[in-house]
């Protein structure tokens, strides 16, 4: 170190003066010179090795003679420390070890999963106490595992002599009757370990997994129960049972039913289509191949991971995936280590370690695990992904290594690997499956997708209702109008023998209301329902086939699993996304750095050059050049060359990263905060390259040498220090206090007259408005004397039993204070391509979206910033309360304060933060309603620190006491009840097996596909569904009310105006192709127009397309059509047409051209409604028409020849062959749609929506001439961003805690000696 920075050192820390006369230590030895197998040994708390009683016989019968005769005579050994009942001690956070004695976990022992039960407020707790001694009792105090065995418990036999057969297989059953609850498992799961047999008999479930909807059993009942709850379909069917009855029905007796079954089977072929692809997902995944080992052989051998059965061992390599919930035994790592990735289950990719228990973790061969015998107690089959209970009963066996009494081995969620996570960097593993197929933690959490029906379909039930009470009171008045005629009349009408067919006047009533009701039941489009789901399917398709949702990276489309919800993209009104892999990709960069009052950067912005020139921003590269030796420097440039290596050294050291070394001499660093992994990535870039670990030193390369700096203290991070501190000796033999945390709590801890406070600070702002994560880095000297009197108080304070973790941060406290200031990093979590202006585009859009994260407050404020959620002219409204009422008294206040602007005129812009503490309060039932009013209010909302449950109950909060349509976003397993909570649900995909995307309505591998899912898709889903459904009630009512204006012609009596099989063939084909053209290719606006102006998503918001008003008026429109049709066809036929042979042109020419009238006239009225016109629609409406005109006749030819419609026979040459008939054809329809015409030039002209303006920008191609100020409102944001960081002292820092708050992390970087890599077991 130089003399002037020495000087600058001591000017700001007094007390450094002292530290440089302590006796500075000789440099420490070189890398080539260290021990190879230097590493600390780490005694762990054993468990007293017992015999039970109750497993003697099983012992004897196991293990041999030996162990028989050890097991009766029950041997009293000599004294051993290690050897002693563990009673009465409270267990450590320590490395590896089971729940402690007070932990608390949820208690999931209703067998249902949490995540979807909304009844109760709060998920309950309770306490599971640990007591491991002489006689094996385990864990007592948790309803759902109290570590007693009983009768109840799974696979449980004591004593006694085992059966001589037993079946391989015995899975239980794992389906179940509607009706049927769930059974409510108590006691415990009872594995035995290398016993197959034993297992089977248990009757544990099979791994086989499927997330099919049907299968050959269920598939009838389940779709028929789904089909006949909507209205439309049970309609249907009672009108096709009353046609059956003799003399009621005036037309066919199929012509109802068969069109029934062809809707029925149309509906059932996609719905088997759209399962046959959930099959297929499901036998590719049960097909995966995974190593079982083999008892008969004693080897691994390779299985499917289907017949992966519990108290199987299996052995995993890296980057294999978990094929069922598993034990950890042992690894190829020290202390039983492993990483895991799981994205699949939360959607982080920074690795979790799990770590086996350091009884089991010697095993690291295919003998030593068959040696194994006892038994495994575990807790049942629940959804918590983070918590697990369990105890491994080992006897006596020499081959494993256990040589004395029975083992009691607590086992906790640190030994567990959930299936669907993935082996990382890890070369192999042993594992003991736990929980297969549905009874694992994954599965648990993927529940039968819920049947969502969407607001349109309920608008349309509501709908069929109104036309159902419409049909009856036809068909009540044509009743009441033919028994008028009957009874009062019948004298005067002599002619038609009414008096003789006459008999019971009430059953008479009745039979004419049926066959009324039969007459008029296609009121209700019979086709209606098939063609909502055909053109479904046709819009999840172009969803499917859309090139600007497919992601080219990950070779992944967008993918529309339930087709049924499509309209239901174009009505949202609030977005709950998760934060990390959704909208973040959880990969960090180190981007920036101030050291020494001078900002660094990769690449120097232009705004940033003015300021370069004057030295207050350098790029990395001038950075290097400061660092390197050569050429005679400046007394400041050497200061500064001092300080930039200081701060790179604290970089390599101060962690608690894990290089390895591949193949190609690259180093990749394994943390478990990214963060971390970042900066140590930054300070290789840099020259500072840290490339291993020993337990006691690290080694750095620094220009070309390798320096090593002795690990002398971890003081760890935790959420309440914010700071991470290590005290190392540097290869000049000085002690040293590096540290690195929040800028809050490093600034108070400086010593006086820091040099460089003021240009730090500056560029903390700067960092910050670009929505960086910041740490402030500072060192001291310690002097040898001061050093050995902290460390004696640490040392003391790390063998603290009860209150250890707060005693280690009080010793912290002494030794981090008077620092000296070196700096500050900024890293920027990188979010996803196109964030920013999807959310912004959105927002716009008049969607709120709320993040719903597990991460800190601070960090979920800088995400939110650098993603547009939350602008810098938004007020902030934070909530972070330790109670309810301190929480309900907030809320309150500030729900008043917000009403009371309000009612003033100000409409300031506002953004809720909530923590999950306070989340808990704001959900209890009397403050639910308030915090729901408050966040509806804001623009934005943040709720941070959420649990998967919390996340659902927001969502379900939203959705129950709103009508507002909302969509949850996620990735992980942990947000799948979000996901299913939501009307709609979308999954994050790309990353094989993510569940979300598996339970999800909609998966697509890019949060900024989902402006174009909602924008264009989904607008254009919602306009067109409900011009179909309008324009199919409207064709209906057209034809068959001038079945009911004909009733007045015909006295009532039933008789029909057109051919029964015609009436079928007007649905079924020659109006069948409009409804669909218009439903699959017509567009309002294009999707151009709806990305430039996304205000015109509101349409579907305030649901314009389909309002109660749009229905009636079609409905108007239609009984307007009808009058004028039938009206005039009477006019021109009245006292009918002479045929030119003097016969009368009869019913069936009149009621056939009425037909084609009212045909031409629907298709004219489509014509009329479509905005977009294709090859499609030409052929679908003149298409239709041109159609009907070629079948008709030959079908009126050809079918009486057959006997079908003798009603036809003679009538083509008589009707074609007539002009009335042309003149008829053309001069009706115009007359019926003229008022049509001019409405629609009314309303566009002078009563226009914001869509026909839009339709006109883009008809003439007028170019945007709104102003752009993206430069100045860019420097405003910027000035309101500094003055909230001023007011809000506080950045968001880059650094991540571990949430369980189990693992001690400098433990288990002292365990690792990675230049050892080579002298690992190969576990084979």
């Amino acid at each position: 170190m130089s003399s002037d920075f020495e000087r600058l050192v001591s000017q700001a820390n007094p007390a450094a003066a002292n530290s440089s006369g302590g006796g500075a230590q000789p440099p420490r030895r070189s890398l080539d010179n260290e021990n190879p197998f230097l590493i600390d040994d780490f005694d762990d708390y054993d468990d007293t090795p017992r015999t039970d009683p109750r497993f003697a016989h099983r012992q004897a019968h196991q293990a041999g003679p030996s162990a028989a005769s050890y097991a009766n005579q029950r041997p009293n050994p000599s004294f051993n420390p290690l050897d002693e009942p563990i009673t009465g001690y409270e267990q450590p956070n320590g490395l590896g070890r089971g729940p402690s004695i007070k932990s608390e976990r949820s208690v999931h022992g209703s067998g249902q999963p949490e995540g979807w039960i909304f009844d109760a407020d709060h998920p309950s707790h309770n306490n599971s106490a640990l007591n491991v001694n002489g006689n094996g009792s385990t864990f007592t105090g948790s309803r759902m595992f109290n570590g007693m065995p009983n009768e109840s418990s799974e696979g449980l036999r004591v004593g006694g002599q085992r059966p001589g057969k037993r079946k391989l297989f015995n899975f239980k059953k794992t389906w179940k009757w509607p009706w049927e609850k769930e059974k409510v498992l108590v006691g415990e799961r009872l594995i035995f370990l290398n016993d197959e047999g034993a297992n089977a008999q248990s009757g544990f479930v099979s791994n086989y997994v499927s997330t099919s909807k049907y299968n050959l059993v269920t598939f009838l009942p389940k779709f028929l129960f789904e089909q006949f709850s909507k209205y439309a379909n049970v309609f249907f069917l009672f009108t096709a049972f009353i046609q059956q009855i003799p003399g009621v029905s005036p037309t066919n007796i199929y012509t109802t039913i068969v069109p029934l079954g062809i809707v029925l089977l149309a509906s059932a072929i996609k719905e088997v289509q759209e399962d046959l692809k959930r099959h297929q997902s499901d036998r590719e995944l049960n097909a995966r191949r995974t190593l079982v080992l083999d008892p008969a052989t004693g080897t691994f051998v390779e299985r499917p991971w289907r017949k992966v059965r519990v108290g199987d061992t299996i052995r995993l390599q890296n980057n294999d995936f978990i094929p069922a919930d598993l034990v950890l035994l042992a690894s190829s790592e020290p202390e039983g280590l492993c990483y895991i990735e799981t994205s699949n289950l939360d959607g982080e990719t920074n690795l979790k370690i799990k770590q086996a228990s350091q009884q089991t973790s010697h095993l690291t061969s295919p003998s030593s695990v068959l040696g194994l015998r006892g038994t495994l107690r575990s807790e049942h089959p629940n959804n918590s992904l983070y918590t697990y209970e369990g105890t491994l009963s080992v006897q006596p066996s020499p081959l494993a290594g256990f040589t004395s009494g029975e083992r009691q081995i607590p086992l906790g969620p640190d030994q567990v690997l959930l299936r669907g996570a993935q082996i990382r960097n890890t070369p192999w593993l042993y594992g003991l499956a736990v929980f297969t197929g549905h009874d694992t933690k994954l599965m648990r959490n993927a529940t039968a997708t819920p049947i969502k029906r969407t607001k349109v379909e309920r608008q349309v039930n509501t709908h069929i209702l109104f036309l159902f009470v419409v049909l009856l009171v036809l068909s009540l008045a044509s009743t009441i109008g033919s028994a008028i005629r009957s009874w009062f009349f019948s004298s005067q009408q002599w002619y038609l023998l009414l008096s003789q067919v006459q008999s019971n006047r009430a059953s008479q009533f009745v039979q004419d209301i049926l066959t009324f009701i039969i007459l008029y039941n296609n009121l209700i489009p019979i086709s209606l329902i098939v063609t909502m789901e055909v053109v479904k399917f046709q819009q999840a398709q172009l969803i499917n086939f859309d090139l600007d949702m497919y992601y080219e990276k990950t070779d992944t489309p967008a993918l529309c699993r339930t087709s049924s919800l499509v309209e239901e993209l174009g009505q949202i009104e609030y977005i709950f996304s998760d934060k990390t892999g959704t909208l973040t990709c959880n990969e960090m960069e180190f981007k920036m750095c101030s050291i020494g009052g001078i900002a660094y950067a990769e690449v120097v912005d232009e705004s940033k050059q003015e300021e370069s020139h004057g030295g207050s921003w350098q790029t990395f590269k001038e950075l290097q050049q400061t660092l390197s030796p050569e050429g005679m420097v400046s007394r400041e440039e050497a200061v500064q060359r001092e300080v930039l290596r200081e701060f790179l050294s604290l970089l390599a050291v101060c962690h608690t990263v894990i290089p390895e070394v591949q193949e190609d001499g690259r180093v990749v660093y394994q943390a478990s905060s990214p963060d971390e992994a970042a900066l140590v990535a930054g300070a290789e870039t840099l020259g500072y390259r840290f490339h291993t670990r020993k337990p006691k030193s690290v080694f750095v390369e620094i220009d070309g040498s390798t320096k090593e700096f002795e690990i002398l203290n971890v003081c760890e991070f935790n959420s309440t220090r914010k700071r991470m501190s290590t005290v190392v000796r540097s290869p000049d033999g000085k002690i040293k206090l590096y540290c690195k945390g929040a800028d809050t709590v490093i600034f108070e801890r400086l010593s006086p007259n820091q040099p460089y406070t003021d240009a730090t600070l500056v560029h903390l702002e700067d960092y910050a408005t670009e929505g960086l994560r910041t740490l402030c880095i500072a060192s001291r000297e310690i002097s040898e004397a001061e050093y050995k009197e902290w460390s004696a108080i640490y040392d003391k304070a790390a063998q603290t039993i009860n209150g250890r973790g707060e005693a280690l941060d009080q010793a912290a406290e002494l030794i981090e204070k008077n620092m000296f200031l070196l700096g500050a990093t900024a890293i920027e979590d990188k979010l996803q391509d196109g964030v920013p202006d999807a959310i912004h585009t959105l927002q716009m859009a008049g969607i709120k979206v709320w993040v719903l994260t597990g991460d800190r407050q601070e960090t979920a404020i800088n995400i939110g910033m650098s993603c547009r959620l939350i602008s810098e002219s938004m007020n902030l409204v934070i909530v972070n309360e330790e109670s309810a009422q301190a929480t309900e008294e907030l809320l309150t206040k500030r729900l008043a304060a917000i009403k009371s602007q309000r009612n003033t005129g100000e409409q300031e812009d506002i953004a809720l933060i909530i923590d999950g503490k306070s989340l808990t309060f704001a959900l209890e039932k009397s403050i639910s309603k308030t915090f729901l009013e408050i966040a509806i209010l804001c623009k934005a909302v943040i709720c941070c620190r959420v649990s998967p449950l919390q996340k659902a109950l927001v969502v379900k909060l939203v959705k129950k006491n709103s009508e507002a349509i909302t969509l949850a976003i996620g990735d992980g397993a942990n947000d799948v009840s979000m996901i299913q909570a939501a009307h709609v649900g979308i999954g994050i995909s790309g990353v094989e097996g993510l569940q979300a995307a598996r339970s999800a309505d909609v998966a697509i591998s890019q949060f900024r596909y989902l402006k174009k899912l909602l924008l264009v898709h989904g607008a254009w889903s919602y306009q067109r569904l409900s011009k179909l459904i309008l324009y199919s009630f409207y064709k209906n009512i057209v034809l068959y009310m001038t079945q009911f204006w004909y009733s007045f012609s015909n006295n009532f009596s039933g008789q029909i105006a057109n051919e029964s099989w015609t009436l079928s063939f007007y649905n079924v084909l020659f109006t069948v192709l409009p409804p669909l053209v218009i439903g699959i290719f017509d567009q309002f606006v294009s999707a151009r127009m709806l990305d430039r102006y996304p205000q015109l998503y509101m349409l579907g918001q305030r649901n314009t397309f389909f309002t109660k008003t749009a229905f009636w008026m079609w409905i108007i429109n239609a009984l307007y059509h009808s009058i004028i049709l039938y009206g005039f066809s009477i006019i021109l036929f009245w006292g009918d047409l002479k045929q030119s042979d003097g016969l009368d042109s009869g019913h069936w020419f009149w009621g056939t051209t009425l037909y084609l009238v009212v045909l031409l006239t629907v298709l004219g009225k489509a014509a009329l409604v479509s905005d977009l016109w294709t090859k499609y629609t030409v052929a679908a409406i003149p298409g239709s028409f041109i159609f009907t005109m070629i079948f008709l006749p030959l079908y009126c030819w050809i079918a009486p020849m057959v006997r079908i419609s003798p009603e036809y026979e003679g009538l083509v040459p008589r009707l074609w062959g007539n002009s009335v008939f042309y003149l008829t054809l053309l001069l009706l329809p115009c007359i019926a749609l003229i008022r049509d015409f001019f409405w629609k030039y009314w309303r566009r002209t002078y009563r226009p929506l914001s869509y026909h303006i839009a339709q006109e920008l883009q008809k003439y191609n007028i170019p945007d001439y709104r102003p752009r100020q993206e430069q100045f409102q860019k420097a405003i944001k910027k000035v309101r961003a500094v003055q909230r960081m001023r007011r809000n002292r506080g950045f968001a820092f880059s650094q991540t805690e571990d949430m369980s708050g189990r693992q001690d992390q400098a433990k288990l970087i002292r365990a690792y000696d990675t230049s050892q890599s080579h002298q690992k077991p190969s576990g084979l």
